[in-house]
C-alpha cells in the first residue's frame, strides 16, 4: 500500500480512508462513502481502525481490524495466532450461535487494497480492566459478571467444531510442552516456575475426547461492557480446539483481576459463580480439581509470557517490555499461593 505511487505524500490515515471509502461504494449496497476514520489505540498485535460508514442516508459506526501496515502474514505450523481471516469466520459462527460477537460485514480481499483483515460492527463500551472492576458505572451489574462469563463460554464451547475453520488441536500436554520450551528460551532459571511445572506434570488431565473451540484468551481486558455486563467478545487470535475448562481457568488468573484480589474472576467476581452460569447454560459439570489446574496454567502461562519479554528489552525496544517483564516475579507470588492452596479452590 505504501509503495502506490499515488499514495506519494498521503498520510496512512488518509490512504486508510480512500481505500475504506471504496470498499463502501463497492461492497454494501447504497453506501456513498465513510467519514470519521481514525485509528484507535486499542489492539496490541493488529491495527484498530474507527469510521462511519454512510448508507442510505443513514450512519453506521464500523471497525476496520487489519494486520500492522496492512502486511501480507503467512502462517506456519509455528504460529502461534490463527491469523485474522480465520478469526473472522470464527466470528461469524460465534455470532450466529447467539454469543455476544461483533457481527463480521466483510472480509478484507487482495483487491481491497487494505492488507488482511476483515470489517466488523461497532459496540459501543468498556474495555478497560480496571473500570470494571472500580468504576460506580457498573456497581450495579458486576455481582452479575462472572455468572454471565460462564453462560458465554457455556455458549461458545457448545459450537460444534465441524463446521469451524481448521484450526490447530491443543490439550493440556501439547500447550505445557509449548510453555516449556517459551521458559527454557528465557534462558533465566526460577525455581517457582519449575514447581509449578512438576504440579501440572503430575496432575495433568487425560486427553480429551471430544476437544472443544476454546477461546484462548477469555479474560477482563477482552470484553466489551455495558451497564448491562458483557455485550462481546474480542480477540479470538488464539481460538483452538481444545480443554474448554481452559478458558474458565485463564480468566481467574490473577494478571486480570486488575488489583481486586479478593474477585478472582476477572475481579468483579466469584468460581462458583462462573461454574454456575456454565453449568446452567448447558456446559459440562466443572470438576474443581480440574479448573484449579487450569487457573495454575494460566498463572504460569503469563509468568512464562512476561519473563519472555526480558531478551526484547535488552535488545532495545520499548520500555513497555521491561515493565511487563518485571512482573514475572508478581506471578510466582501467585502460583505459591495457588500451590499452597490460598487463593485456590
Amino acid at each position: 500500500m505504501a509503495d502506490d505511487p499515488a499514495n506519494a505524500g498521503k498520510s496512512v490515515g488518509e490512504i486508510v480512508a480512500e481505500r475504506l471509502s471504496a470498499i463502501a461504494r463497492q461492497r454494501f449496497p447504497g453506501a456513498e462513502g465513510v467519514t470519521g476514520v481514525t485509528r484507535l489505540t486499542a489492539g496490541a498485535t493488529q491495527e484498530i481502525w474507527r469510521f462511519d460508514l454512510q448508507q442510505n442516508g443513514t450512519w453506521t459506526p464500523l471497525i476496520l481490524r487489519r494486520t500492522p501496515g496492512g502486511a501480507v502474514v503467512e502462517r506456519t505450523a509455528a504460529s502461534t495466532s490463527i491469523g485474522l481471516d480465520t478469526e473472522a469466520e470464527i466470528l461469524k459462527l460465534v455470532f450466529a450461535a447467539g454469543a455476544p460477537a461483533p457481527e463480521v460485514r466483510h472480509v478484507l480481499t487482495p483487491d481491497d487494497g487494505l492488507g488482511q483483515g476483515f470489517i466488523m460492527a461497532f459496540v459501543a463500551g468498556e474495555t478497560l480492566g480496571g473500570r470494571i472492576v472500580r468504576d460506580p458505572r457498573f456497581a450495579e451489574v458486576r455481582p452479575k459478571l462472572a455468572r454471565q462469563c460462564g453462560e458465554i463460554l457455556a455458549r461458545i464451547h457448545a459450537i460444534p467444531i465441524d463446521g469451524a475453520p481448521p484450526l490447530k488441536r491443543a490439550g493440556a500436554a501439547e500447550l505445557i510442552e509449548q510453555l516449556q520450551a517459551g521458559y527454557q528460551a528465557t534462558g533465566w532459571p526460577r525455581p517457582v516456575f519449575e514447581l509449578a511445572f512438576r504440579w501440572l506434570g503430575e496432575r495433568m488431565p487425560p486427553p480429551l475426547q471430544q476437544p472443544r473451540l476454546v477461546h484462548g484468551d477469555f479474560r477482563n481486558g477482552n470484553l466489551i461492557f455495558d451497564e448491562t455486563g458483557v455485550v462481546a467478545v474480542l480477540d479470538w487470535e488464539l481460538a483452538h480446539f481444545g480443554d474448554p475448562m481452559a478458558d474458565l481457568g485463564w480468566i481467574c488468573t490473577a494478571p486480570w483481576r486488575f488489583g481486586a484480589v479478593d474477585k478472582p474472576v476477572g475481579g468483579f467476581g466469584q468460581r462458583e459463580d462462573l461454574w454456575e452460569g456454565y453449568e446452567a447454560a448447558g456446559g459440562q459439570p466443572v470438576d474443581r480439581a480440574h479448573a484449579l489446574f487450569w487457573e495454575v496454567f494460566g498463572s504460569l502461562r503469563w509468568g512464562v509470557m512476561c519473563a519472555g519479554m526480558i531478551p526484547a528489552f535488552r535488545a532495545g525496544d520499548s520500555v513497555e517490555r521491561g515493565v511487563i517483564a518485571r512482573r514475572a516475579s508478581e506471578n510466582e507470588v501467585d502460583l505459591m499461593r495457588l500451590l499452597a492452596g490460598k487463593g485456590a479452590v
